[in-house]
């Protein structure tokens, strides 16, 4: 059963950090067996995105349901993910956005992690916008700044896009607020504006299920501020593959495509994440099939 990990609470508290778990059901071995004896625990360190949260509760209903591990799934800020591998107080982790947005995070850590390299192939960040507003560049914002209200609507200010939007506002000598949030909120403000045919521009990244809900379009970035397409890393914590070598295999073969991560936070978005998870996990077995070590295969 998915708990909460008192080890890792005290470093997030000292970090001031906010952390928060989740479960579900029991345990099966590669026989199918139900409830077998736990391997142990993987604890799995995630911040509050939507592919973030759909990555992570995949893999563990993976390793809880198929492979037969306890697993704790802490949600963290976007640095603390990395602290927590550092230090040894968390195992893994599916959501470094490379070269561009974690890169200071990744530098801060140097070699005290691992990097399995990519699961996913065709991330992007940047200032999005709805297809009916008629600016294509973020150089025409300023021009419009009365139609979006005076503000980029933003996310968690620990957040790499965030900072990568600060580097915005300069670069481009922007005169609209950075207004700080979470992905939650900045989808409400999203949806409202949409449903409202009103302008808005909204800090974004791709896989996420908003481009599946709503006609959206990234401003374009004659800078570069933003990068281009990035890569989703999983990172893990050194030792792990001599300690879990299972969980290691298991956590180096992940690979999917944004279609593939996108289904699972279309689920996400219409139900708990556990069972999201879950239901993934059965309607895609092919996939999960591929990622599985040997024992495990069906």
């Amino acid at each position: 059963m998915f708990r909460k990990s008192k080890t890792l609470i005290a470093l997030i508290a000292l970090l001031t950090m906010t952390l928060f778990a989740t479960g579900c059901g029991g345990t099966t071995d590669p026989n199918g067996d139900a409830d077998t004896a736990s391997k142990g625990t993987v604890r799995l360190l995630y911040v509050e995105w939507a592919c973030a949260r759909a990555s992570t509760h995949v893999m563990a209903d993976i390793l809880e349901n198929i492979m037969g591990y306890d697993v704790e799934i802490t949600s963290v800020a976007a640095g603390a993910m990395y602290e927590g591998l550092a230090s040894n107080e968390g195992d893994a982790m599916f959501t470094a956005w490379l070269p561009v947005t974690h890169a200071d995070y990744v530098e801060q850590v140097g070699d005290k992690i691992e990097d399995l390299g990519p699961n996913n192939d065709s991330a992007r960040i940047g200032l999005v916008v709805p297809a009916y507003v008629d600016i294509d560049s973020i150089e025409d914002l300023n021009a419009n700044k009365d139609k979006f209200g005076g503000e980029i609507i933003g996310i968690d200010p620990g957040a790499g896009l965030m900072k990568a939007s600060v580097s915005a506002l300069d670069e481009y000598a922007l005169d609209l607020d950075l207004v700080e949030g979470t992905d939650a909120t900045m989808v409400a403000s999203l949806k409202n504006a949409i449903d409202n045919e009103e302008w808005v521009v909204v800090t974004g990244w791709t896989p996420h299920w908003k481009f599946a809900r709503w006609d959206l379009k990234f401003l374009d970035d004659p800078k570069t501020i933003y990068g281009e397409t990035e890569t989703i890393n999983t990172m893990v914590r050194l030792g792990l593959k001599e300690d879990m070598p299972e969980v290691y295999e298991l956590c180096d073969n992940f690979h999917w495509t944004s279609e593939q991560i996108g289904s699972a936070m279309a689920l996400a978005e219409e139900m708990d994440s556990v069972a999201a998870a879950r239901q993934w996990v059965e309607e895609n077995q092919d996939v999960v099939n591929s990622w599985l070590p040997a024992p495990y295969k069906k």
